[in-house]
């Protein structure tokens, strides 16, 4: 009110030449006085914070006859409604009175959608202000790109991409960024690249948007290939560049680089930056050093909704559920109000752990106290539920009562829990409904093959495959990563392509003998070929996650940690050979599997053979 009562002291005044009975008589003939707009002009500078105060001058500026079509009045307007984040739907009705907006305007206006949950209008003023012959300048792009990126609509970035070469902008440092921001926000990484390639300067910003483009669509080792050449070419990484480097080891499992990257965070100032801490809680969860996870979260100044998420997911995955729902006790003791993500990684514990009744339980709790309406994913975590308790009929039915459309995820966990439990007809069910969602996936070929290998259904295994060929599905090779000294050595089934092969597999001959020692006797059910027994025996033996730990036996000290990362499920044989083997050498053994952590020790593992 401080505000409005200057002006209207100064309008009002008896003394005052610019008293209200000389405002309200203005006409075109008789312009307002420039003091008069001067002064609401500076007073919507000043009104920085209070969206209240704008509107009082807004409403100020309307009764005492400040026009719009003043070009000054109309830009300070929209800039300080989108400045202040007020509506959009305010600024677009301001906008709207504004006669022929100039080039400053149209541009406030798209960075104001840009920076709204809705920046689709961005595009439609963009293509208004070409027709109404407004050409765009250096700013209008970079607002443009960041309006697309977060609709992910890369064809529009494409577009504009063109655009800016057109008209000479391409070069621009803040167009570069905005266009390398868009590719890689929609998983574009080579695209992303080459715009980074082109570049003639590449400043902090620009390394970060391609570290983390490729730290984020599961390209990990070119992120710290870049992070690399970013350090040699003298530019120094901030905050952002941390948290892309931790991703990007989450994702390989290097431990001891992330490890390094902790180290120099602490040492550049970065231990208060909550998006780092999270991040480095995240590295040490998603490597299997669980308790360094919770060492980090024990010593963070401030713990918030993330914070308390990341340890619960992280526990859920690693095997601990009952320590990641005693956790969420104690959040919800902290008073802090769990998110739809929470409750994401409490069901997933729940699953993981067998919990059945606290599963649905908590599904309940969700929605009754916390109003939180469930999501596909949370579906997701109660048919995995059922499936993993071999409920596989009462998982078919929970999907048809769903009142969401089930996902070709939700499918897939049913078809993945038919071939575990044997169900062929609910299996075939689920495998007509992902050929209607997701035809060309490569593992649901794989699991039909499977579950019809199963039942010695060899004409329906052919079938199938020769179905993969006639469509171009190639099934995903199996691979396993161990990270030794600064480097990530990656392991397929039967791989000899290191120079150490020969020693492995002479080591694998090895451990097969002590195995069969102490009992082993191979699974061959689970290699679901028309083979002979004995080549059976040999496939299993050269699983990659045996040729993996192998090198690891090889390569490190007695009692050493070994840390392994597959990208597929563990299989029935393998879980039991690598307990035996944690046994047979002293060695805590940790498997990052698809979907879960397998910690073995002394002959047995946290999952408890539920998985």
């Amino acid at each position: 009110m401080k505000v409005c009562y200057k002006l209207c002291s100064l309008v009002h005044s008896p003394t005052s030449k610019f008293h209200a009975t000389n405002l309200l008589s203005s006409t075109p003939e008789n312009p307002l006085p420039y003091y008069l707009l001067t002064k609401c002009i500076a007073l919507l500078q000043s009104c920085a914070y209070s969206k209240k105060k704008l509107r009082q001058i807004h409403a100020f500026s309307i009764r005492h006859g400040v026009s719009l079509h003043n070009p000054d009045m109309a830009k300070h307007l929209i800039f300080t409604i989108v400045s202040l984040s007020a509506p959009m739907s305010y600024a677009y009705n301001v906008f709207t009175m504004i006669h022929n907006p100039n080039v400053f305007t149209w541009n406030t206006m798209i960075r104001g959608y840009a920076e709204s949950q809705n920046p689709s209008p961005a595009l439609h003023l963009y293509r208004q202000m070409i027709v109404s012959c407004v050409q765009p300048d250096t700013h209008t792009y970079p607002f443009l790109l960041k309006a697309v990126s977060k609709s992910l609509n890369v064809r529009e970035g494409e577009a504009i991409h063109s655009v800016t070469i057109r008209n000479g902008f391409h070069s621009l440092v803040f167009v570069q960024n905005s266009l390398l921001h868009i590719y890689a926000a929609c998983g574009c990484t080579e695209s992303a690249y080459k715009v980074f390639e082109l570049m003639k300067e590449r400043d902090l910003v620009a390394w970060n948007s391609v570290i983390n483009g490729f730290a984020l669509n599961g390209r990990p080792n070119e992120a710290l290939t870049l992070f690399r050449e970013m350090t040699v070419e003298g530019v120094e990484p901030d905050g952002f560049t941390v948290v892309s480097l931790l991703s990007a080891c989450a994702e390989l499992g290097a431990l001891e680089l992330g490890r390094r990257v902790h180290v120099y965070l602490l040492k550049v100032g970065l231990r208060e930056n909550s998006y780092v801490i999270n991040s480095l809680l995240d590295l040490y969860a998603k490597c299997g050093t669980i308790r360094e996870a919770q060492q980090v979260f024990s010593e963070m100044s401030e713990r918030n909704a993330v914070s308390w998420t990341s340890l619960i997911v992280g526990l859920a995955v690693n095997g601990f559920g009952e320590e990641a729902l005693e956790l969420f006790k104690e959040m919800e003791g902290q008073g802090l109000v769990p998110s739809e993500i929470t409750f994401v990684g409490v069901l997933y514990a729940c699953s993981h752990c067998g919990m059945l009744d606290e599963g649905f339980n908590y599904f309940r709790r969700m929605e009754e106290e916390y109003g939180i309406m469930p999501r596909i994913e949370h579906y997701g975590c109660m048919v995995d539920l059922l499936s993993r308790a071999g409920l596989v009929k009462r998982a078919y039915e929970y999907i048809q009562n769903m009142p969401v459309q089930p996902n070709a995820v939700i499918w897939r966990t049913l078809l993945g829990a038919c071939t575990i439990h044997g169900h062929l007809d609910l299996g075939e069910i689920a495998r007509s409904h992902i050929m209607k969602l997701e035809p060309k996936h490569s593992g649901d070929y794989v699991l039909l093959s499977n579950l019809y290998a199963s039942e010695r259904r060899w004409t329906d295994v052919q079938v199938v495959r020769r179905s993969m060929l006639k469509d171009g599905v190639k099934k995903t090779p199996g691979y396993s990563l161990v990270e030794l000294g600064n480097r990530v050595y990656e392991f397929t089934m039967g791989d000899r392509s290191h120079p150490q092969s020969r020693d492995v597999y002479a080591l694998l001959e090895k451990i097969t003998e002590l195995l069969k020692l102490e009992g082993y006797v191979p699974l061959t059910a689970n290699v679901l070929a028309d083979i002979e027994e004995e080549e059976k025996e040999q496939a299993l033996s050269y699983h990659s996650e045996k040729v993996a730990i192998a090198f690891m036996l090889l390569n490190t000290a007695p009692g050493t940690p070994i840390r392994v990362v597959k990208n597929l499920r563990v299989c029935a044989d393998c879980h039991v050979a690598i307990k035996l083997i944690s046994k047979i050498y002293d060695r805590e053994i940790v498997i990052r599997d698809r979907s879960r952590f397998h910690h073995f020790r002394g002959g047995s593992c946290s999952c408890k053979d539920y998985w």
